[in-house]
């Protein structure tokens, strides 16, 4: 794909993403989440940044949101958004999976609409393994999987374990050794 059909692609989805946002919020999905203040939050696979710049908005002074996405086009548009709200804590990260963030440094990551695709069933929840705090939350939600097959794709690493099945969500949390 040329970086100009990429741009375009990632416009449309910043659109549609605009209209579906101004029906239905997003903030319900991170209040279930239980994005609060100060916290540190991944939001992986941001895409257009629906999710990563309403959290900015939550953290207050003292949070941080890293917002995670493939597309080269993606970070500037987050960038931009943020910068327009005057958010001033939101990183964008240019990837497909590697975070390059510290061990166990993040309280909740978000794995919104984006674990559907086969080739993540091992490197994403790695990462989101190794950078979640063992107190720490895996909040997923995906329109391109029934909940059950979201569940046992998460699962299936053996790295995580659901604990809270939400109206929006199934939230997951870290498996740690020594539990």
């Amino acid at each position: 794909m040329s970086h100009g059909s990429s741009v375009n692609g990632l416009k449309v989805m910043a659109f549609s993403y605009h209209v579906r946002d101004a029906l239905t919020s997003r903030r319900p999905y991170l209040e279930e989440a239980g994005v609060l203040a100060g916290m540190t939050v991944l939001d992986f696979g941001c895409g257009p940044g629906s999710y990563a710049v309403l959290v900015a908005g939550m953290l207050g002074a003292t949070g941080r949101v890293y917002a995670l996405d493939a597309n080269s086009s993606a970070p500037e548009m987050k960038r931009r958004r943020a910068a327009r709200k005057r958010l001033r804590h939101m990183q964008t990260i240019l990837s497909e999976c590697s975070t390059d963030l510290p061990h166990q440094s993040v309280d909740v990551a978000l794995l919104y609409h984006r674990f559907h695709d086969p080739e993540d069933a091992t490197g994403v929840p790695n990462e989101l393994h190794r950078v979640l705090k063992a107190s720490g939350v895996l909040p997923a939600h995906d329109h391109h999987l029934e909940r059950k097959r979201l569940q046992v794709a998460v699962k299936a690493s053996g790295l995580f374990r659901l604990t809270h099945t939400g109206a929006l969500t199934l939230t997951f949390a870290p498996e740690r050794k020594g539990r």
